[in-house]
């Protein structure tokens, strides 16, 4: 790339560690420097401790705004983009009168181009770098999303869904197919730029255990892609399971005997889980995607944040478009707040931040390249106003006059109070992808 020596000046925050471990666990800078160099970090500094370092490089000055890296969606599903928000009594009822007719559609090459790019964009104008994605049944729309995310120079991962039982006809593959054509997008776009490939069968009461053995069989071969499907979402979800497969004992049993429960499995939303499913769990590895505007939309239960963290099992937070009801993570993470309250607990917003940074990128294993700040990471990150709506500056003038106009307190008010218009800009490697109307902010030589 040859770039110059790029500054960004703002204040600057990441996590060196977890919050559950550590008490010194981010690193905050009031007046900060975030210094790039083709697309990786360099250094982050106190502003005037390197500005005679990198005397010749560009700056571009955020002042009074929040430099952090950008945010982890750890599950979504950018079919269901344009049917967010409907009306669906309980899960199983949605699939069938929405999602399922909704996917249909992106056997259309051009269809899946179309949302594809709509749901990347809005990623970003949302302060999302990276997700972890459902597609549909069609090679389509695998290939259409890995595309217009290239083009960006997006971390993407994502994969085919894999369904051969219990849904509509065109949204069914064999376990043929569905080996054969997830293969080949394996070849074609795992590790290709910045893609990164999932393998997905949707579900077990869409998938017959030999379609799940065929799933875990792609990820042996190819050992550094991802597995991706979902888990005791719904009452309703796990009676049908067990009805299928009436030899498990419990839902995470069904995985495991077809051998996809590892260290790369990534299973959505996870509310009804026993103390042993927990405990297999964190013993594999695998990783809880924590989705709660869904399911507290579809009413699907309230996840318990106070078991996962006592097994301890990896827990993110994700949006689960179209079930989830936004795109934005900080909304994301002021439900879970609400839910853990619910549960007794409150959660910390260093610990629902981190499920999102640095502590998403270690479950992806990414935690060498995305999620923080540290030298040699790649530069995603996000530029965030804490006072982009005049609640929120009647807020910020309250906590100053007395005192506590704090990272603590800046972080929990975006959280609580957040959206798009808290993200003055996006960048991917360095490179700006978004850039709201309202996001001032000055370029010159250091």
């Amino acid at each position: 790339m040859n770039d110059p020596i790029q500054i960004f000046r703002g204040e600057v925050f990441y996590f060196k560690a977890s919050p559950l471990e550590r008490e010194d666990s981010y690193c905050y800078y009031p007046d900060g420097a975030l210094v790039i160099s083709e697309g990786k970090i360099i250094e982050t500094a106190p502003y005037h401790s390197i500005k005679e370092k990198y005397r010749d490089a560009h700056l571009t000055d955020y002042s009074g705004k929040l430099l952090m890296p950008g945010l982890i969606d750890s599950h979504i599903h950018y079919p269901q983009s344009e049917m967010i928000g409907m009306y669906g009594k309980q899960l199983l009822d949605w699939l069938n009168e929405y999602t399922y007719p909704t996917e249909e559609a992106f056997a259309s090459e051009e269809y899946a181009e179309r949302v594809a790019r709509f749901f990347v964009n809005e990623l970003f104008r949302n302060g999302t770098t990276t997700c972890m994605a459902y597609a549909t049944v069609h090679k389509a729309s695998v290939d259409a999303l890995f595309t217009v995310a290239s083009e960006y120079n997006m971390r993407m991962l994502t994969g085919k869904v894999m369904m051969n039982r219990n849904a509509p006809q065109a949204l069914m593959d064999t376990e043929e197919t569905g080996y054969a054509d997830s293969r080949k997008l394996i070849e074609t776009w795992h590790k290709k730029g910045r893609n990164l490939y999932v393998v997905t069968p949707r579900f077990s009461i869409t998938s017959t255990h030999g379609q799940l053995i065929t799933a875990a069989r792609l990820h042996e071969e190819f050992p550094d892609t991802y597995i991706q499907t979902h888990l005791s979402e719904n009452k309703g979800e796990i009676d049908s399971t067990l009805s299928l497969s009436p030899e498990c004992q419990d839902y995470l049993e069904v995985y495991e005997r077809a051998g996809l429960v590892t260290d790369r499995s990534v299973f959505g939303h996870c509310i009804h889980l026993s103390d042993s499913e927990c405990r297999r769990m964190a013993e594999a590895g695998a990783v809880i995607a924590h989705c709660p505007t869904s399911n507290l939309f579809l009413g699907s239960g309230l996840f318990d944040m106070q078991q996962a963290n006592r097994i301890p099992i990896q827990t993110t937070l994700a949006t689960d478009v179209g079930g989830g009801t936004s795109f934005s993570l900080w909304k994301t993470m002021a439900e879970s707040y609400k839910v853990q309250q619910l549960n007794g607990y409150s959660m910390s917003v260093f610990e629902s931040l981190y499920k999102c940074t640095r502590g998403a990128a270690e479950a992806l294993k990414l935690g060498d390249r995305i999620g923080s700040f540290e030298p040699g990471r790649e530069a995603d990150f996000i530029v965030v106003d804490c006072t982009a709506t005049s609640s929120q500056q009647m807020r910020k003038e309250y906590l100053q006059r007395n005192g506590k106009w704090d990272i603590e307190n800046k972080l929990f008010g975006i959280q609580t109070l957040g959206d798009d218009r808290n993200i003055t800009a996006t960048y991917l490697m360095g490179r700006p992808v978004y850039q709201s109307d309202t996001g001032n902010h000055q370029e010159a030589g250091v």
